[in-house]
């Protein structure tokens, strides 16, 4: 019986490759946030910072953010339309509660329902994990501010947020 080799070669090839992204999320602990993956939305937000993964906050954050981005943290984001519907549909479909993807679940677990943070700093997850962190690591030059994921974790930008 011969068996044909292509189509086994291209489900070790899947399955390989599966194994590789499921052990990756694992091997971090969990703190695994799938990034940005829309161009518009990593131009733009990452242009000032980092693209947050959407998954770290609920849809009602996300559209609550994109409604005011004329006075974003002291700044004016503003975009135009078009951008700004790109940006939002791409946010509000891969929040944390409405992406259907596991990642978010033990961020947002403690937030209470209908919550729309506009900071995942304040998260009850975020400041449990962050309790330990002294006011003098969060005042050093290279950090200025605990929204820069990427001074403390190196993975930031590939979805990785677990201590380097």
């Amino acid at each position: 019986m011969n068996i044909p080799v292509r189509p086994l070669v291209s489900a070790s090839l899947i399955l390989a490759v599966s194994a590789f992204v499921l052990t990756g999320a694992v091997a971090d602990g969990g703190h695994y946030f799938p990034p940005v993956a829309d161009k518009t939305t990593a131009d733009e937000c990452g242009s000032c910072h980092l693209a947050f993964p959407p998954s770290m906050l609920p849809a009602a954050s996300w559209r609550k953010l994109m409604g005011q981005l004329d006075q974003h943290f002291g700044d004016d984001a503003s975009v135009d339309a078009a951008s700004a519907d790109i940006i939002t549909r791409y946010l509000t479909a891969n929040a944390g509660d409405s992406s259907g993807l596991r990642f978010s679940g033990k961020l947002l677990r403690d937030l209470a329902p209908g919550a729309a943070p506009l900071r995942i700093t304040d998260l009850p997850r975020w400041k449990r994990e962050h309790r330990k962190i002294r006011a003098a690591e969060w005042a050093d030059p290279k950090v200025k501010s605990k929204a820069n994921c990427a001074a403390c974790h190196e993975g930031a930008a590939r979805g990785y947020f677990d201590d380097d």
